[in-house]
């Protein structure tokens, strides 16, 4: 008989957690939509107690979504637990998470307790937990450097205090195959009441083996899988959810005896509304969500898959959303062409988002002869990816030459409706054009990086570009991206997306108290 494996996913508490992918209220409740759609079981929101805007999205996500349940991470305490609760009691599912550190290392350097100490904390926390909610997960931080038999002592007692699900993870990436087997096996044979909780998975992609531990686990029990969208995370992330999911899919004949709810033709579009909302690319050959995961260039791969497709596809790109039909469109295209595209592509937008996209799309099919798919993902993407605009770009206008020093005259609105105008020069037209922004924003910043790529082929291609500035030498990078068909204006356009960021992320952080 076939068991219900549980997805839990956790792209807005662990996977925000990465550096550069931060993202506000509004996006998070986006990417919690689009995961309810995907067909995931758990949403695990964020961390309420970490700060006011964290709070606000748990209780935002928590009132939005029906199907999923949606989880909230606390430390064994009971103020966490309290605040955790808040935010989350107005879901139609909830689930307080707690966790505390289980490994001597931790134990001893972290927390500065013994085994017996951490036990009655953790025992208490569930308790408490589990009075405010029917619904406790218990996790055991660093379970894979754990003691064996200190982590089966642990995990009866919490069940017995009623944790109904316990989450095993791989904190720091650590473990192999056959050793995770082994844990989870050796969990399941001696922890007398075992059969009163599911045991889940965390894995961490330190060593490059998230994915393959998580599927080991499963293979030896575990029944709820965490992992994020794109396996972005800590470090080096956590196990991929489309990894996951479709190795399961694809060998059925060994998973025979599990299966998901998850609705694999929504994979590509979820993990291209992430890379939309946090700027950041997945690499090319990214398994299953990467560009290149579909395409073929050695001869011999093309001559057999236009025999038979099956000689080097293990699965279709239509099984994990991706169209593989193009339709062009064009400045005589009207907007019901556009929207049925839009919907061929996966995007469900608003009237006034349509709006915009079809305003912006025109725009673009007078500059160039064909729209293609990419161009019209990128159209949306730039819109999904609006954050509050604090400064936007009314017109740019550039000097250059090998003759001529490079100018760049910049004029932005305010979100006040004022108007700035200002001119710098530079060591190139984009140089130039980020030196005007500066001193229109009174705000300094130092280019990390810088990326542009075409969109698509062809002289009247649109260019992405992709920068990543500190500003203010604030510690941390932000990420923006910028869309035209002149590349000047496109790199304008990233650092302007880049600075709101900033800006948006700068005024949040004045509501932020401190972490009990």
């Amino acid at each position: 008989m076939s068991e219900k494996l549980i997805i839990f996913d956790t792209t807005l508490r662990d996977g925000e957690q990465a550096p550069g992918f931060s993202m506000n209220v509004e996006e998070k409740l986006k990417m919690a939509v689009q995961l309810e759609k995907l067909g995931v079981d758990v949403i695990e929101a964020g961390f309420p107690i970490s700060s006011p805007g964290d709070f606000e999205a748990v209780k935002r996500v928590a009132e939005t979504v029906k199907n999923p349940i949606v989880a909230g991470l606390c430390r064994a305490n009971r103020k966490d637990i309290e605040v955790g609760w808040d935010a989350l009691k107005s879901a139609k599912r909830p689930r307080i998470h707690t966790f505390i550190a289980t490994s001597d290392i931790h134990m001893k350097y972290k927390l500065k307790k013994d085994p017996e100490e951490v036990i009655e904390i953790a025992r208490d926390a569930v308790k408490f937990a589990r009075n405010l909610c029917d619904d406790v997960e218990f996790s055991a931080e660093d379970a894979t450097r754990t003691n064996l038999d200190f982590l089966c002592k642990i995990v009866e007692v919490v069940i017995d205090a009623g944790a109904s699900t316990i989450n095993i993870p791989d904190t720091v990436g650590y473990t192999v195959p056959m050793e995770f087997e082994k844990i989870i096996s050796t969990l399941l044979n001696k922890v007398p009441n075992i059969d009163k909780a599911i045991i889940s998975v965390h894995c961490h992609n330190d060593l490059g083996l998230a994915v393959a531990n998580s599927i080991a686990a499963v293979n030896a029990g575990a029944r709820q899988v965490e992992c994020t969208i794109n396996g972005i995370g800590e470090r080096a992330g956590n196990a991929s959810l489309e990894e996951i999911v479709m190795a399961l899919n694809v060998r059925k004949d060994i998973f025979d005896f599990v299966y998901t709810d998850v609705n694999t033709r929504e994979i590509y579009r979820t993990s291209k509304l992430l890379t939309s909302i946090t700027g950041v690319e997945v690499q090319p050959n990214k398994a299953i969500v990467g560009k290149n995961a579909f395409a073929h260039e050695a001869g011999i791969h093309q001559d057999g898959v236009l025999k038979e497709r099956t000689t080097y596809e293990i699965m279709t790109p239509e099984s994990v959303g991706i169209p593989s039909n193009k339709l062009v469109l064009g400045k005589h295209s009207g907007r019901h062409a556009l929207m049925q595209r839009l919907k061929d592509l996966g995007y469900e937008l608003s009237k006034e988002e349509i709006e915009i996209v079809y305003s912006r799309f025109k725009e673009l099919a007078d500059k160039k002869k064909e729209v293609y798919d990419e161009d019209l993902e990128a159209i949306v993407e730039n819109q999904m990816s609006r954050v509050r605009e604090y400064y936007s770009l009314e017109n740019i206008t550039v000097v250059s030459g090998n003759n001529a020093i490079p100018t760049a005259t910049i004029e932005l609105v305010k979100d006040d409706g004022n108007t700035i105008i200002d001119a710098s020069i530079g060591d190139g037209p984009v140089d130039a054009a980020f030196k005007a922004i500066e001193r229109i924003a009174g705000i300094q910043g130092r280019l990390k990086k810088y990326n542009i790529k075409s969109v698509t082929a062809g002289k009247d291609a649109q260019g992405e570009v992709t920068v990543s500035v500190e500003f203010e030498k604030s510690g941390f990078d932000i990420t923006g991206k910028g869309y035209s068909t002149d590349i000047v204006e496109a790199s304008a356009r990233a650092y302007l997306h880049a600075l709101n960021r900033y800006l948006s992320r700068k005024n949040n952080k004045k509501e932020i108290k401190e972490t009990i």
